[in-house]
């Protein structure tokens, strides 16, 4: 497994080492041995999937405290690309934004710390989309920031026309208005 440290603190690119014969590949998805790659003491508790069609947005979603949550993302089918930004306003890279092509080819996987809200939005025909938190889903803790924030200025790679989103992800708050980590 090679690690790839990231101009945003604290967020890794994981590349996996792919095994490939006749019969097709094996790789280790996770290993509870990758905790020191992490930046905090994480223990993954959930794992979750989606299932999207082209130009899906899901995103920008993550919950406050006391139920933050890391991730550990990765496409199994498809490909998409993933944006995690800083909302730690005691960060040197507050506001900043990080994003990846995450596909079924390369495996790659992104670990995104507490701190970050976090996003996808589907390239290919489809995608599934797996992810491992180390935090319990909490509805009344879930927080979304507008994908087409100004502030942020992040380039989805899509034009407007062919976005598909949720109503809740359509009315999520401006960047200047949501909940920030101290």
């Amino acid at each position: 497994m090679e690690i790839k440290k990231c101009d945003i603190n604290d967020i890794k690119l994981l590349k996996p080492n792919i095994f490939y014969d006749s019969r097709g590949y094996f790789y280790e998805s996770f290993n509870k041995e990758y905790a020191p790659i992490f930046t905090s003491n994480v223990d993954f508790v959930q794992d979750n999937e989606s299932k999207s069609s082209f130009g899906t947005l899901r995103g920008l979603h993550y919950q406050i405290p006391p139920y933050d949550q890391a991730k550990l993302v990765r496409v199994i089918t498809g490909k998409v690309l993933d944006v995690a930004v800083d909302i730690r306003k005691n960060s040197p890279t507050f506001g900043k934004h990080a994003s990846f092509i995450l596909d079924d080819v390369d495996k790659h996987q992104l670990f995104i710390p507490r701190g970050f809200a976090h996003g996808f939005i589907v390239l290919s025909d489809e995608a599934i989309f797996s992810y491992k938190v180390d935090n319990f889903y909490n509805k009344n803790s879930e927080r979304s920031i507008r994908w087409d924030d100004l502030e942020l200025n992040i380039d989805w790679q899509l034009p407007k026309s062919e976005i598909v989103m949720s109503e809740k992800d359509r009315n999520a708050h401006s960047f200047s208005d949501a909940y920030l980590f101290d």
